[in-house]
């Protein structure tokens, strides 16, 4: 007996514990909104992050196409040691005494003209920006109709679970009365059999219906660089009171407010200014070039150790004369110069230097590179208009489709509406009769099977007017919202 008592206990707190962390589960469990989804997939979405940062490179080269105006200023320092027989820069003498040599120049450039390019650079390059913005906007729109359509797919497979689940308490309580009439002796082992097999079936179907809403919720993580092994719960607005869906779209008025809108278009329109920016820096390589420049350097030699520093005048004998009959010496006053130490700080100062001045460059044969560049220029123009003429063909094919679809959608859910309302009475006009033995099993089944078909039918086709719908907010630029 107290064995009986402490395997009680033990199964109390294994239940309690048990429940606890079921408890625990349901807690921990993150329930999401469509609007939620979508904020998080814009937020954390890796492909949306790497368009930014595509976005960030093109901003730097619009940026430095604008500081290609500035002046350029450089400093060049430099030191040797020379050995062995060569020129000495200071005293421009060769020498084959080792000596240290330095030298430091700056050099200042700025281009006045050069056949507009700078110009026409910074307007490329601001297009390329807006190119860059356009491709994420492009993304997070894709991304955009990708989540709302997970997310119906999802709501769609949860309510066809809801189906399958009804559907096998169904058919296990047809199984059950079949069991009993079994034992009764009114029915006979095929009509067991067939019940049995309706209940495996049910049974397959709900786990495929669940296996789709666990792989569409894999997908929604995905979506949102979620980590897999979350437990997310997507929230279920009340499709009942969604009554406000329209149906009813005029194509030529989709398209025109579409043409105005849609990132793909911008995207193209954007890229054809692009190259049309991109014939005009071309042509620019047919000018010449015109630059101002200034400089300033200096040396240092340690070979030149003196420097004049004065002058003296000293007196020297040239020669001599015989002045009655005695030698007498000839002499002159010369200036010669005063050495005195050359140091380091003077001798960069003498030897100090100043340059200004004008430069042109005028192309007269580039081996047909200018005219080359040109013409590549025109056919990448020519290119993307006709990329933006398919791109504004494409949409008004897809949105021509949409509209289409969303028609067929309402006329496929009315009738598979119609078809439920209808095989639901059947089904249970057929109970009561299976109920009164009235009829036979495989009659019974047959009712329960159509009236499984026609609800997963409806449900779906209910999510496909919801969906077709929003595709249409999507290319409008309206707000998706459930």
């Amino acid at each position: 007996m107290t064995k009986i008592i402490l395997r009680l206990k033990r199964v109390s707190i294994l239940s309690i514990l048990l429940l606890a962390l079921l408890n625990i589960t349901a807690k921990a469990q993150q329930v999401i909104s469509l609007q939620q989804a979508v904020d998080s997939t814009l937020k954390n979405n890796l492909t949306i992050k790497q368009a930014r940062l595509t976005e960030s490179l093109a901003a730097e080269d619009y940026s430095q196409a604008k500081f290609n105006q500035l002046p350029s200023l450089n400093v060049s320092p430099q030191a040797s040691y020379n050995f062995g027989r060569s020129p000495n820069l200071t005293t421009y003498s060769y020498s084959s005494q080792s000596f240290l040599y330095l030298t430091a120049q700056a050099s200042l450039a700025v281009t006045i003209y050069q056949g507009g390019q700078l110009r026409n650079q910074i307007v490329q390059n601001k297009l390329l920006l807006d190119v860059d913005k356009g491709a994420t906007a492009k993304v997070k729109n894709d991304l955009l109709l990708n989540v709302v359509t997970d997310y119906l797919v999802i709501l769609t497979d949860q309510d066809l679970v809801t189906a399958a689940q009804q559907q096998v308490a169904l058919a296990k309580i047809t199984l059950d009365r079949a069991q009993r009439n079994f034992e009764a002796g009114n029915q006979t082992r095929a009509d067991l059999a067939q019940a049995q097999a309706q209940v495996s079936t049910a049974d397959l179907n709900l786990t495929n219906a669940q296996n789709q809403v666990d792989l569409a919720v894999l997908i929604l993580k995905q979506y949102m660089e979620m980590n897999p092994s979350t437990q997310i719960k997507v929230q279920k607005p009340d499709i009942s009171k969604l009554t406000d869906i329209r149906t009813i779209y005029d194509a030529t008025e989709v398209i025109k407010t579409a043409f105005m809108v849609n990132p793909d278009i911008k995207l193209a329109e954007l890229q054809q200014q692009t190259y049309a920016q991109a014939i005009k820096i071309a042509k620019g390589n047919y000018y010449p070039t015109v630059s101002l420049f200034a400089g300033v350097g200096t040396n240092y030699s340690n070979q030149n150790t003196q420097q004049v520093v004065g002058t003296t005048s000293v007196t020297q004998q040239i020669g001599t004369v015989n002045v009655q009959g005695t030698p007498t010496p000839v002499t002159t006053s010369l200036t010669e110069p005063v050495y005195g130490p050359y140091t380091t700080f003077s001798q960069l100062g003498n030897n100090f230097n100043q340059s200004i001045g004008i430069s042109v460059q005028i192309p007269i044969f580039n081996r047909f590179l200018a005219r080359t560049s040109v013409r590549k220029a025109k056919l990448n123009y020519e290119y993307a208009q006709l990329s933006s003429e398919l791109a504004k063909n494409t949409l008004s094919k897809t949105i021509i489709q949409a509209v289409l679809d969303l028609q067929a959608a309402e006329k496929s859910y009315q009738s598979s509406l119609q078809t439920f309302n209808s095989n639901k009475e059947a089904l249970n006009i057929t109970k009561q009769r299976y109920d009164a033995g009235l009829v036979n099993t495989l009659d019974y089944n047959t009712a329960l099977t159509n009236y499984n078909k026609s609800q997963n039918d409806m449900i779906e086709a209910q999510y496909q007017v919801i969906f077709r719908s929003k595709v249409i907010d999507y290319y409008v630029g309206n707000p998706i919202v459930l």
